[in-house]
């Protein structure tokens, strides 16, 4: 054979041979070297929506588990058992997206990717579930809908659609800090039925200022949303809650962290 050969297409069987375009090791195939972040050969598409703000969340809903996609898988070297039922998740770390690369390719639950849908690839999260991811930058929130695996890099926890992206605020640069919270259908019905909302109360003061100084802890400590965190005061007291939650099993997270990283006993409470 002519040695000139030889190389190119040694490269076509490596490439062949490494799994490039299958839907569980997605991500694994590209580094992070594009002047955006996003992936190598990878990045917006070349007609975008008039209005990505205006696409809606999605809406987390009732759907049996995928047969094949939450099994036990290796990448990357790694093994990764994913969660086999729905429970409460949280973590924090770096998110990222993909986007024209991969439009239209299958993704871990077989879907077509729509890098314009409101949706995620995540390690373990059962596919399909359903996630908030918060902006620890800028306190954005967004629901997606989890129906792919990925990401694999160090320090990732989470990658989101190019729309998901947009509407954080880190599209451009490519990543972000991020809080991801598994959100359950059943939380999102209670809100639906009129019920009152639920809320975290941790301290009620006599004074205001006590009130307000326990308010910015809360925010600083926890890095959380300005709007989650309020004073509500009657006409001598002044109750620091947090909130509000669709019921109380969406507040419990919250609450076992403010019981473990400020050694607060916070009170459930409901109110208009």
């Amino acid at each position: 054979m002519n040695k000139k050969l030889i190389w190119p297409l040694l490269a076509v069987l490596i490439w062949s041979l490494s799994g490039c375009g299958s839907a569980s090791v997605r991500s694994t195939t590209s580094s992070v070297s594009s002047p955006g972040g996003y992936y190598l050969d990878d990045g917006p598409g070349d007609s975008l929506p008039a209005d990505l703000d205006a696409i809606p969340d999605a809406v987390p809903r009732h759907e049996p588990l995928h047969r094949f996609a939450n099994r036990t898988y290796v990448a990357l070297g790694n093994t990764y058992v994913p969660y086999t039922e729905r429970r409460a998740h949280r973590e924090e770390g770096l998110a990222s997206w993909y986007g024209r690369r991969f439009h239209g390719r299958k993704t871990s639950s077989g879907e077509p990717y729509d890098m314009y849908a409101m949706s995620a690839a995540h390690p373990t999260l059962p596919i399909p579930s359903y996630a908030r991811v918060t902006s620890l930058d800028n306190g954005r929130s967004v629901v997606v809908r989890i129906n792919d695996r990925g990401p694999f890099h160090k320090g990732r926890v989470i990658d989101l659609s190019y729309t998901a992206a947009h509407k954080l605020g880190f599209v451009t640069r490519g990543s972000g800090r991020v809080r991801v919270e598994s959100v359950e259908p059943d939380s999102v019905a209670a809100a639906d039925t009129g019920l009152q909302p639920v809320y975290l109360q941790v301290g009620a003061f006599s004074q205001a200022d006590n009130a307000r100084q326990m308010r910015d802890q809360l925010r600083n400590s926890l890095s959380v949303e300005a709007h989650r965190v309020h004073v509500v005061s009657s006409a001598d007291l002044h109750r620091v809650q947090l909130g509000p939650y669709a019921s109380e099993v969406a507040a419990e997270t919250d609450l076992q962290r403010l019981k473990e990283q400020l050694a607060l006993l916070p009170v459930l409470v409901r109110r208009d």
